[in-house]
């Protein structure tokens, strides 16, 4: 299922990957840490946290049934985006845990789909050429590089709360550059008809293991500002931290169709897998500066490779007809539910344990997800498993 010829829709579609991911280079290293300067307490950021994981698990299911359902996927992301921007003007006019928390699930209700209505989009415009997906989506980590970069700095000049208006400006770009992508293709009756169904085994394994890596990410995203703030270090090497981890993000996305083609998508992610496991090692024992930075390199493959293979890999066992939906389980299951466990899990852990030993937690799960994978798959390779 292919959209029409238009030369315009990836020129576009990058874009979006640009805005989107430039927003979240505010919000992701530091809108935790504005929370933290707000004398909230960690339970109260792991909440906070967790409530916008929770609008990732039920939303995208919602939005994404009724695209796929009416193919109206550009106008829900059009209204998603609007009402998403809308809500987040109210952060500007509070500083208060509770209605900071109301206005959390609010904005969580619209902007739960937006990736994976753009993801579902990368997946139709590149059509054959889906192992070059890396090349598109690295855009929006350009984009969050160039924002960590400079944001560092400029927090350290003007405080932690301009990271509000900033986020509301991004995501009025947003809304604006949306409007130039293309309508939802439909693709013949017939050609739905002759479709395989679901390979329900393999989505339930994944989805499970991809739950799990996610939880193990809780602490890196909610907490890893955190931990280098406690352990002495500025906002300027808060920024170069996650700069660093995004530039060997770009790296292994600007090379994806060459991986892709010389490794199947389920070795990449058992190693995806395995390197978590180590990343999250590492900082439990180190917390010496040029240590944290080495281990930010993995994010090549923690989030890299790991995010690539799972999009492509989700769209190889979804049937046409429902690519919307399976993207939107995809990121609900993992990014969703995986993240607010995550981010549930840490916060309550926060008041009782130091910061690096929340690392060490998260190198376990994500040494079970990984076991777990790489079971499922012997599994599935039997005899038995392919009739």
């Amino acid at each position: 299922m292919t959209f029409p010829h238009r030369p315009s829709a990836p020129l576009y579609l990058r874009l979006q990957y640009f805005i989107y991911f430039g927003v979240l280079g505010v919000y992701l290293p530091y809108f935790n840490l504005y929370c933290y300067h707000l004398d909230f307490s960690g339970a109260q950021i792991g909440l906070l946290s967790g409530l916008r994981s929770a609008t990732l698990v039920v939303f995208p299911f919602v939005w994404g049934v009724l695209a796929d359902r009416f193919a109206r996927r550009k106008a829900i992301y059009l209204l998603c985006n609007l009402m998403a921007a809308l809500v987040w003007s109210a952060f500007l006019f509070s500083r208060s845990f509770g209605p900071m928390l109301i206005i959390t699930g609010l904005y969580g209700i619209f902007y739960a789909p937006l990736i994976s209505f753009l993801e579902a989009y990368s997946m139709d415009i590149l059509g054959e050429d889906k192992k070059a997906y890396g090349r598109v989506r690295l855009w929006g980590s350009i984009s969050f590089i160039i924002v960590v970069a400079a944001l560092g700095p400029l927090i350290d000049r003007l405080g932690i709360a301009v990271i509000v208006p900033l986020i509301l400006a991004g995501a009025f770009c947003q809304t604006a550059g949306a409007l130039k992508l293309p309508a939802m293709p439909t693709p013949p009756k017939r050609q739905e008809a002759a479709t395989p169904p679901m390979e329900w085994r393999r989505v339930a394994v994944f989805l499970f293991c991809g739950f799990l890596m996610l939880v193990s990410h809780g602490t890196y995203y909610g907490f890893f500002s955190i931990h280098l703030e406690q352990t002495g270090r500025p906002s300027t090497f808060i920024g170069i931290a996650w700069a660093v981890a995004v530039a060997a993000e770009i790296a292994v996305m600007f090379y994806s169709r060459r991986l892709f083609e010389r490794v199947s998508l389920e070795k990449v992610l058992l190693f995806s897998f395995l390197m978590a496991a180590l990343r999250w090692s590492l900082l439990y024992l180190f917390t010496a500066p040029i240590v944290i930075l080495a281990t930010q390199v993995l994010h090549a493959c923690t989030y890299g490779t790991f995010h690539m293979a799972s999009i492509i890999y989700m769209d190889r066992l979804t049937p046409a007809g429902a690519k919307t939906f399976g993207q939107a389980a995809n990121n609900a299951i993992t990014y969703g539910l995986g993240l607010m466990v995550g981010f549930l899990l840490n916060g309550a852990l926060f008041e009782r344990l130091a910061t690096r030993h929340l690392f060490l937690t998260s190198a376990l799960v994500a040494l079970a997800a990984g076991g777990l994978f790489l079971v499922g798959q012997m599994q599935l390779t039997t005899p038995a498993a392919r009739e």
